[in-house]
């Protein structure tokens, strides 16, 4: 199945951008959608996407961004939420509203968008539905409780969603993101001489996500794990 159009939900530099322009450079229409979209100008310049303002936390906002995409685009053949917050500090010191915000942003937004997603995918009977996941995806640091508990929840939605609507032609894939991600422009996100190889790069990342997305419906993952080959897990 060829994909022509994707959402990327929680776009920004890094993974999502990455992506974005291997998409691009396939002939895919594209979709970025993020809180500020401002952000979003350079690559949407470079891969002719549009861009869409979206509170993943909500769901009017995230209704409205596929109501957007469906104009916009068509409607959609593969979505990337990428969305989370990190809520870290010791657990006696933590705000509930805070961490509150956190899980409506990383689980509930990963809900949200799933369902506005599988909503149109089923209807046209195919479709590739991925989520980011993180170390915090399958363990608990000490300090990121919140982190945890929406990235062990997206996990969750991952796999319930996959064995629900995988045999209506739906491939959800969840990728479990082990380590730190290379950045330049996030302090202490950069490769030293020292361990070049400490940090993922985003390129390779995105690779990934491509491959994926290309895997016969006989042989579809549904979890995947990255992380450089220095990491110890």
């Amino acid at each position: 199945m060829k994909i022509r159009r994707a959402l990327i939900v929680g776009a920004g530099p890094g993974i999502s951008t990455s992506f974005a322009r291997k998409l691009a450079a396939r002939g895919v229409k594209l979709a970025l959608a993020s809180r500020s979209v401002d952000k979003l100008s350079e690559i949407a310049a470079e891969t002719g996407a549009i861009t869409i303002p979206c509170d993943a936390s909500q769901a009017e906002s995230v209704e409205a961004a596929f109501a957007t995409v469906d104009s916009e685009l068509g409607g959609v053949d593969l979505v990337l939420f990428n969305a989370s917050m990190a809520s870290r500090g010791p657990l006696l010191e933590q705000d509930p509203a805070q961490v509150e915000q956190a899980l409506r942003i990383t689980c509930f937004g990963g809900f949200l968008v799933a369902q506005a997603a599988v909503r149109r995918m089923a209807a046209q009977g195919h479709g590739k539905l991925f989520f980011t996941g993180a170390s915090a995806s399958v363990k608990g640091y000490p300090r990121s409780a919140p982190f945890a508990m929406g990235k062990f929840g997206l996990r969750g939605l991952a796999q319930s969603v996959a064995r629900e609507f995988g045999p209506a032609g739906i491939h959800v894939a969840h990728f479990v993101i082990d380590g730190g991600v290379r950045s330049d422009v996030r302090p202490g996100r950069q490769d030293s001489a020292e361990n070049p190889d400490a940090l993922l790069d985003p390129d390779a990342i995105a690779d990934t996500y491509v491959a994926t997305m290309d895997q016969p419906r006989s042989a579809w993952s549904l979890e995947v794990e990255l992380r450089p080959w220095v990491e110890k897990f």
